[in-house]
């Protein structure tokens, strides 16, 4: 067996270790709170009092101006110097998490306003308050126009996590990295890790378009009915 192959049998399992451990679930929960993060700036840009939704445009202002590896390290590397200590791995979940919020709260926003007005009249004329017309007309029908968008920002967010590599979180690439340092063998190492993380990303892919289907065909009955 070749030396170069060998080298990739034996890294193999500590590389998806890696990546099962820390950038996997680095990735899902960055997401998930991202997500909320971003409804909720996307509500207040277009629903609260100036003041807020001016806030709302100024986070999301510096997050989408700013790059998020400059992010990562004025958390992790900027902030003791003030007195605030964040382990490697908060940090990167914080980092992430705003970022994501950022960017999916214009997703957020354009989906809501795709929605024709007419949705909200018919909801208020059958007696719904605001809140219900929001989460029973509009974020379903806004959540079929999202779902394609949102679901590259998450197969990007998995290659982003890489980045987090540079704070000291032992996620896959940092395990590369690594390994690359024993075995003084880098193009071996970071073609393997380019290739775990084209497998996770086609993984997401697939998915992506199942769930992309299912709200093909929500929206297809939703359009039938009206």
């Amino acid at each position: 067996m070749p030396d170069w192959l060998q080298l990739m049998l034996t890294s193999l399992w500590p590389l998806v270790r890696a990546g099962l451990i820390f950038t996997v679930p680095l990735a899902i929960l960055s997401f998930v709170f991202g997500l909320l993060v971003g409804l909720l700036t996307a509500v207040t840009r277009l629903f609260a009092p100036g003041p807020l939704a001016a806030i709302a445009i100024f986070y999301v202002w510096i997050i989408r101006g700013t790059p998020l590896l400059v992010q990562l390290f004025v958390i992790f590397y900027g902030l003791p110097s003030a007195g605030i200590l964040i382990d490697a791995f908060p940090a990167a979940l914080i980092g992430f998490t705003l970022s994501v919020g950022a960017y999916t709260s214009e997703i957020i926003r354009a989906a809501l306003t795709s929605i024709n007005k007419g949705q909200w009249e018919a909801a208020y004329s059958i007696g719904m308050t605001t809140r219900q017309a929001m989460t029973r007309t509009i974020l379903p029908q806004a959540t079929r126009v999202a779902v394609p968008p949102l679901g590259n920002s998450f197969i990007s967010l998995v290659k982003d996590t890489s980045l987090a590599a540079a704070i000291t979180v032992p996620e896959l690439f940092q395990q590369a990295q690594r390994i690359v340092a024993v075995t003084y063998e880098p193009l071996i190492l970071y073609i393997e890790a380019a290739l775990i993380y084209l497998v996770f990303s086609s993984v997401l892919s697939v998915l992506q378009s199942r769930l992309e289907q299912t709200f093909g065909r929500y929206g297809g009955f939703m359009e039938r009915a009206r």
